[in-house]
């Protein structure tokens, strides 16, 4: 059974929410967490129930074709809405696929190796084939991500925010990107902001954010957040 504690903000009654954070290639850990959450519905049923994954689904890991195949059939958990942020290795393969030259470089040093070996391109493959290798409903999945969500006390990002600057108006890369000075301000954002992006070996949860990329890809944990009324749980595979 999930252990739920005080949260530092709150969902409406009968609303609730499951935030994964970064998966990193990691196809089997994601089916199983996804399963942990089924099991979950199924002892403490929810009158609604939405899925977030966080972005970073693909690089470092050995199966990232794999996970955006699983993600873009659609919902993996039946009856529950699901909401999928982009993170910056999304960000940067998109830019690569596309033809920048300096995208490509950075993505090939911050895992893009293993994800296109993942989709079958050999290392050392010329970049104007990459592209090609990548089923059309994999790239279809990747440029409908979303940047932001917001519901009840809480923003979900990838990255985090900017403080100081109001919610809406907070800069598209900063959400996926930022680090410094999100994680060290302790400013109230106007919702306390989830986010991942930023390794850590267990959940942070602060006034102001909680933090969920616990590195899985590092041989930590796959950690899943649950949001309901004014209380916090976590599953993990």
């Amino acid at each position: 059974m999930i252990n739920l504690t005080a949260a530092p903000a709150s969902l409406p009654p009968g609303r609730r929410i499951y935030a994964i954070g970064d998966i990193h290639g990691l196809s089997d850990r994601l089916r199983t967490l996804h399963q942990h959450i089924r099991n979950d519905l199924r002892a403490r049923p929810a009158i609604s129930a939405l899925l977030i994954h966080l972005g970073d689904y693909v690089d470092r890991g050995p199966d990232s074709a794999g996970v955006v195949a699983q993600l873009a059939k659609g919902s993996p958990i039946a009856g529950v809405e699901t909401v999928n942020l982009i993170g910056n290795h999304e960000n940067t393969m998109i830019e690569a696929l596309a033809g920048d030259a300096a995208s490509a470089t950075d993505w090939l040093f911050n895992g893009g190796e293993p994800a296109l070996a993942s989709w079958g391109v050999a290392a050392g493959a010329a970049r104007d084939t990459w592209l090609s290798a990548i089923p059309s409903a994999h790239m279809d999945f990747l440029h409908g991500l979303t940047v932001s969500y917001r519901e009840g006390g809480y923003m979900f990002v990838h990255g985090g925010i900017r403080p100081g600057i109001a919610l809406d108006d907070q800069l598209r890369d900063e959400m996926i990107r930022m680090r410094h000075p999100f994680l060290n301000s302790d400013a109230d954002h106007g919702a306390v902001i989830v986010h991942g992006h930023t390794p850590v070996k267990q959940p942070v949860v602060r006034p102001n954010r909680i933090g969920i990329d616990t590195g899985a890809v590092f041989d930590g944990s796959l950690t899943c957040l649950v949001l309901e009324g004014d209380r916090l749980g976590f599953l993990f595979s």
